[in-house]
């Protein structure tokens, strides 16, 4: 089972969350995407960007957050992070 926790935050509180679960056999990375699609859905944002340094830093802790340089359109909250809660092994 692979989940993914999501969770808009403005001024230092949890405005929304959502967990994603995916049970596919499908790569990490494709679930990842698919799934910040259904969070994207779900909390009605655009889809963000993956620049680089959120990249590097998904890679590096399984977490990333997503600030309005990852926007097109713009956001009414601090920033969009997303977290691996389980992975498959």
């Amino acid at each position: 089972m692979f989940r993914l926790w999501a969770k808009i935050i403005k001024e230092n509180h949890l405005v929304k969350d959502t967990v994603i679960c995916d049970d596919s056999s499908d790569t990490r990375t494709h679930k990842i995407f698919r799934a910040l699609e259904e969070i994207s859905y779900q909390f009605d944002l655009g889809k963000p960007i993956w620049l680089d340094a959120t990249a590097n830093e998904f890679k590096k802790h399984a977490k990333a957050r997503f600030y309005q340089d990852n926007f097109m359109e713009a956001i009414d909250f601090d920033f969009l992070e997303i977290q691996v809660l389980e992975e498959d092994m």
